[in-house]
């Protein structure tokens, strides 16, 4: 029986508009069109090149995670190993997952299915989700003199059939699955959105799945600090499944997103702007993206083809616009006051600006430096206390979450992506950051 996969029909439109493009653009014989046209056409490739919005689709645009690529890529040629990939948002845990099979000797011989959990999902519709996602061929041989074989098609519904013991039809789904392919690589996504009770189904049935020499390897990703959050019986799982937490990348990584993708668009970058945006990333890849993207774009709407700091500086304004609906929202919830001159825009500045830990905390103390800065006033804790603990609140959107004792409470902000948003902010307020 062979297998095959079926590819993301928009992933393969992209792909071929950008190779389009990149012919048109790239070519010495496209000498008929116009300057005008030659950096227009540029600007719509550089949303191939940086895309904020998607995760990394091909190799050649990823950059980084050197040491996650190799602890996965382990897992995947160990048999009965299975992997957990976690980390804060927007770390580019889907855009490794999407690269993988590239990574591996025989990508060829591998097959790579990659699904999205929602909240309602439970074990099986995850599994259906899995199968629907494979192209199933079967190979059958027809009796004769002249022995030949027939293609069928394969319907992957019936791999489940009942409700009843689904696991164990699961698993025999896999051993079926397996046979054809040197490697088979499921890739359960946003797996922090289903229920604790299914997350914990999961768990048992790598455990169980270990067991058996099925050269099929799970991938898991999703959005947690810890393991402790996404798997609460983890320990008696850690045999079959490895841990791999996906950090904040580091600025060389953030450096070589902007080269491979100016790169390719055959433009420079002023080594103050480089810099600017490695600092504004904050770790994040969605952030670099989607400065690089509009300081690119700026750039080449003047016809260069370098940026420069003042390519950069449009860009920050630009960025804010297009950054997600949810993170403006979230911005104006906790901050908007009637009462006028209030402090609720700076003290969350200088909640951004605060030294942190490995955890990412900080502690009321740690603001008063960036306090100073901001506001030119030495502020004490008493204050923008009562500031920080709204922000901890329900009436301004939990935008920052507090944890320990009192007199010893450390701060982080819920959402990660909302750190390098509020410090662009205060730029644009003109804050000196």
């Amino acid at each position: 029986m062979e297998y095959g996969i079926i590819r993301n029909i928009f992933v393969i439109i992209r792909h071929t508009v950008y190779i389009c493009l990149k012919l048109v653009i790239m070519s010495e014989l496209s000498d008929q069109i116009t300057n005008e046209e030659r950096f227009f056409n540029l600007s719509i490739l550089a949303r191939q090149v940086f895309n904020p919005n998607t995760p990394v689709p091909e190799k050649d645009l990823f950059s980084g995670r050197k040491e996650q690529v190799r602890r996965v890529i382990d897992v995947i040629l160990q048999r009965g190993q299975h992997a957990i990939i976690f980390g804060d948002r927007g770390v580019g845990k889907t855009s490794l997952a999407n690269v993988l099979q590239d990574f591996l000797p025989t990508p060829q011989q591998v097959s790579a299915t990659r699904i999205n959990c929602d909240r309602e999902d439970s074990f099986t519709t995850v599994w259906q989700k899995v199968f629907n996602g494979m192209n199933l061929i079967s190979n059958e041989k027809i009796v004769g003199f002249f022995p030949n074989s027939t293609t069928k098609t394969f319907d992957a519904d019936s791999f489940i059939t009942s409700n009843e013991n689904v696991p164990e039809q699961v698993r025999r789904a896999l051993i079926r699955i397996s046979v054809a392919f040197a490697s088979t690589i499921v890739i359960v996504d946003e797996f922090d959105r289903l229920h604790e009770s299914v997350r914990s189904l999961f768990a048992d049935f790598v455990k169980s799945l270990s067991d058996y020499d099925i050269n099929i390897t799970i991938v898991f990703i999703g959005v947690g600090d810890s393991i402790e959050h996404l798997i609460q019986q983890h320990q008696s799982v850690s045999r079959a499944l490895v841990e791999i937490k996906m950090p904040r990348m580091a600025k060389s990584e953030i450096e070589q997103i902007v080269n491979v993708g100016l790169e390719r668009l055959r433009m420079n970058i002023d080594k103050d702007a480089l810099e600017k945006i490695k600092t504004l990333s904050m770790g994040l890849p969605h952030y670099t993206h989607l400065i690089a993207l509009h300081a690119t774009r700026d750039a080449l709407d003047k016809h260069s083809m370098n940026i420069s700091m003042e390519n950069l500086n449009s860009a920050i304004k630009k960025a804010i616009e297009d950054a997600q609906h949810s993170i403006r929202t979230s911005y104006y919830t906790a901050t908007r006051s009637a009462i006028k001159d209030n402090l609720f825009e700076d003290v969350l500045l200088a909640c951004a600006m605060a030294p942190v830990n490995e955890l990412g905390e900080f502690a009321a103390i740690d603001l008063k430096e960036p306090m100073l800065k901001i506001t030119g006033r030495n502020y004490q804790i008493p204050g923008y206390a009562k500031h920080l603990a709204e922000f901890s609140e329900s009436k301004r959107g939990n935008i920052i979450i507090k944890t320990g004792q009192r007199k010893r409470y450390r701060y982080k902000f819920s959402d990660p992506l909302m750190q390098p948003f509020t410090i662009m902010r205060g730029i644009l307020r003109g804050v000196n950051i």
